[in-house]
């Protein structure tokens, strides 16, 4: 089972009745990889910039958690606190709802090429927040889903 589908199926517990995950993948703050890559140097830029992304998301209204899923419902979008992802499907289960925004308050999704990850740029109320996703991570399919609710709106 991919982390998508494991994050479809738990997420129904902790999100509103009726609500359903169109797209998700595992997410943590940008510079969360280069903090816990060892070193003093290493942790203390990695911090840095894992705070910055904690304050933007707080000022656009959206609380993180680091590892977290990211996840696009047909109304919001939210944020899921998860176990650490391991390998192959293991880990990442879904632990609770972080946080949550109404897709009218978002203003873009972008994403972005990272050596072998992407770097996610989401805009809600004009913040821009960044978010690290793995290369196997269809962040690109949240992007696509979120512009075609997007469009119907």
């Amino acid at each position: 089972m991919s982390y998508e589908d494991k994050i479809k199926q738990q997420a129904e517990l902790v999100l509103e009745p009726g609500e359903r995950v169109l797209a998700a993948f595992i997410a943590r703050p940008r510079g969360a990889t280069t903090a816990g890559a060892g070193g003093v140097g290493p942790g203390v830029i990695g911090g840095r910039k894992v705070k910055q992304q904690r304050q933007a998301g707080e000022t656009a209204g959206l609380e993180l958690a680091s590892p977290m899923a990211l996840a696009l419902t047909e109304s919001r979008l939210v944020v899921l606190e998860v176990s650490a992802p391991i390998a192959m499907g293991k880990g990442g289960d879904v632990k609770r709802l972080v946080s949550a925004v109404p897709l009218t308050d978002v203003d873009a999704i972008d994403i972005k090429r990272l050596l072998v990850g992407k770097v996610v740029h989401v805009t809600v109320r004009g913040v821009t927040i960044k978010f690290e996703a793995g290369a196997g991570a269809d962040a690109k399919g949240l992007a696509d889903a979120f512009a075609r609710v997007a469009a119907a709106v």
